[in-house]
């Protein structure tokens, strides 16, 4: 059992997919790479990825399927 990664990108996009395995009672863990709090250089925020047991995954997929096809 590990972790699998089921998305990439915006911020917006990642906790909106986030909220919706949630409320199918799946856990996710959200990694979020953003250094502009430490180097204010830098502009550009990195993706944010969404992580969830491979033993979810099946239950999941159906709602990541939604997902992807209401953007």
């Amino acid at each position: 059992m590990g972790l699998i990664k089921i998305f990439s990108g915006e911020e917006i996009l990642a906790v909106s997919l986030k909220e919706r395995l949630e409320e199918a009672e799946i856990a996710v863990v959200i990694r979020n790479n953003n250094q502009a709090n430490v180097l204010p250089s830098i502009s550009s925020p990195k993706a944010v990825e969404l992580f969830i047991q491979e033993v979810d995954y099946g239950k999941a997929n159906p709602v990541i399927e939604e997902f992807r096809l209401s953007l």
